[in-house]
């Protein structure tokens, strides 16, 4: 019950507030009218009432629109009271030009009535001095429509060539991105290859060393040994096919008696160990070694 109590009382205060706000802006935007109050004195007050009241106390916020609403309200009418007396001042000038034309016309009727000579020939200079006024005015009213022409027309040029250097501009710092992002991704591309190839490389020549090794331990195997040949060695040149077949053997260098030895061993041996890999079968399809009798 106190929880419903309390629903209503914020709601009844909420909706006077918009009330108070409603009433204040349909005043500034209506005319002043007058309006009459009706007060009830020594009306008995409810208890909610008097909550509402003491909730509505605090209208600092309210009365703060309406100040500003009344402060709006004094401005335009500030601005029309000087919008108005621009206009007076303009019909003011305006009054006082026909009122010189008017004098000019009075002296210009006078000097009729005293010689229409005089009269006839200053109205047909008047429509003389009228007419070069008009082609005056009429030269001067085209000038200035062909100027204005002129100025829509270099500000629209100026429009255009601002558009296109901005255009240009950034077509140019767009291809300016692109080449650097393609320069920057042909580095990485590069790196990423080179770093690829070094593996590989190493990879390779890691490979090249185990083969190397099996080859010449194969042919060390197949060496018939003599206490000669201690401490001596012989460098050999083969030639091998993809699948090992030894298809050239030469001694380059070293012992006669070791070199003839290690010839006998490769012969004997037939086919060598090699890698499946092509990268590793090239280094070993003509390779050097030293063979050295393990005595």
């Amino acid at each position: 019950m106190k929880n419903d109590f309390k629903s209503a009382l914020v709601k009844s205060s909420a909706l006077h507030i918009g009330i108070i706000v409603a009433l204040v802006i349909g005043n500034w935007l209506k005319p002043s009218t007058p309006q009459v109050m009706e007060v009830t004195l020594n009306a008995p007050v409810r208890p909610e009432q008097k909550a509402v009241e003491a909730v509505s106390v605090d209208n600092k916020a309210v009365e703060k629109r309406i100040n500003e609403l009344k402060k709006q309200e004094a401005d335009k009418k500030a601005a029309e009271a000087k919008r108005i007396r621009d206009l007076e001042r303009r019909a003011a000038n305006a009054k006082k030009k026909r009122e010189e034309e008017a004098r000019r016309i009075a002296k210009l009727e006078k000097e009729r009535v005293r010689k229409e000579r005089e009269k006839k020939k200053a109205e047909a200079a008047a429509r003389e001095a009228k007419k070069k006024q008009q082609a005056e005015q009429k030269k001067a009213a085209e000038a200035k429509k062909k100027a204005e022409a002129l100025a829509k027309k270099r500000k629209a040029e100026e429009e255009r060539l601002k558009k296109a250097e901005a255009k240009r501009k950034a077509d140019a710092e767009a291809a300016r991105q692109k080449a650097l992002a393609e320069k920057m991704m042909q580095e990485q591309l590069a790196a990423e290859a080179a770093a690829r190839s070094r593996a590989k490389q190493a990879q390779v020549l890691s490979e090249v060393e185990k083969y190397t090794a099996l080859i010449i331990t194969k042919i060390q195997q197949n060496l018939l040994l003599e206490d000669s040949m201690k401490g001596k060695q012989c460098r050999l040149n083969l030639r091998l096919a993809f699948n090992g077949l030894v298809t050239q053997v030469e001694a380059l260098s070293g012992d006669k008696q070791v070199c003839e030895a290690s010839i006998r061993a490769v012969r004997r041996a037939d086919t060598l160990p090699v890698s499946k890999d092509k990268a590793v079968f090239e280094k070993l399809k003509n390779i050097n070694l030293t063979i050295k009798p393990d005595i």
